[in-house]
């Protein structure tokens, strides 16, 4: 793997104390990363080299700021974070001093051809969460290209927000979902399990936790695990984003149905629930969350 999300590889975190060392880097081209220390006033970006401070273009400080596609928004958002570059080349300031000159740019550009533009749906990445939205979580899934995960493509259990299931700067895996328009929107529910996967971890009798989701005149949904909720009876005082401990009354694989009971509420909880994964392949063409004998069928074709 050549083109890592940014931040998420510790080898390309240089420092550079030499010119010869700057002068290496400019011969091999390789890609490396520095800490953003500061956006001037024409959203040059200047990078912590270590001996030496280098700057970042405007135009080359993101792909589609040339194009006139990406606004400068994302050039001022990476202030006290860490990017990819290469060393372009060297040139003297006003005072004499020795400043590296940069590209993020042009890794950008590489990245897309030699590694995102070979993509097919259903490939599944590495990818690290960069912000979370109401209508979707954006990712960074090569050199600080971001991409989307739309809310409901992040699991079963439905949830309200994208920070109920994921945290700024986690590193997640990612299934390509579609490619429509050069536009790439990617999954993660897919990888999170079936509904007979989720359901083998829970026994009818035992009592365990869940987060509530929704609240309902019939009933309250409770997430069990992110591809898995069931159904509680109706109980006073219940809000969303509680958590509760539940009794399990029974499990039905073919009605796809958990019975729970509330055995006690907590307070609501900013906690996000671990994700587990169920698939280890680098690619996957569908994927059937629904188990064979129920009624109701959940499936993705890539």
């Amino acid at each position: 793997m050549k083109y890592y999300p940014e931040g998420t590889n510790p080898a390309l975190l240089k420092r550079f104390d030499t010119v010869n060392e700057l002068k290496d880097a400019i011969n091999s081209r390789e890609i490396v990363e520095g800490v953003v220390t500061v956006c001037d006033s024409q959203h040059n970006l200047y990078v912590d080299l270590g001996g030496f401070t280098g700057v970042l273009p405007r135009l080359e400080g993101a792909l589609g700021i040339l194009e006139g596609t990406s606004r400068d928004i994302a050039l001022i958002s990476k202030v006290n974070r860490k990017v990819c570059f290469r060393i372009m080349g060297l040139h003297r300031d006003e005072k004499g001093g020795l400043v590296p000159v940069l590209s993020r740019r042009n890794v950008q550009l590489e990245c897309k051809k030699e590694y995102i533009d070979k993509l097919s749906t259903g490939d599944i990445i590495r990818a690290r969460v960069t912000r979370l939205e109401s209508f979707g979580a954006f990712i960074d899934i090569g050199c600080g290209i971001n991409s989307l995960i739309p809310v409901d493509f992040l699991s079963v259990s439905r949830i309200n927000h994208t920070s109920e299931r994921l945290k700024n700067g986690e590193i997640i895996n990612a299934v390509l979902k579609s490619t429509d328009d050069n536009k790439l929107t990617f999954s993660l529910k897919e990888l999170l399990g079936t509904w007979e996967e989720n359901a083998a971890r829970f026994t009818s009798g035992e009592t365990v936790t869940g987060i509530v989701r929704s609240v309902e005149d019939y009933g309250v949904f409770v997430e069990l695990a992110p591809n898995l909720a069931g159904l509680a009876d109706p109980k006073d005082g219940i809000q969303k984003g509680q958590k509760v401990s539940v009794f399990v009354k029974s499990i039905s694989k073919a009605r796809m149905k958990i019975k729970l009971a509330i055995v006690e509420a907590f307070p609501k909880t900013d906690e996000v629930p671990e994700l587990e994964y169920y698939i280890t392949e680098p690619h996957i063409d569908e994927w059937l969350y629904s188990p064979p004998a129920s009624s109701k069928i959940i499936y993705t074709k890539f």
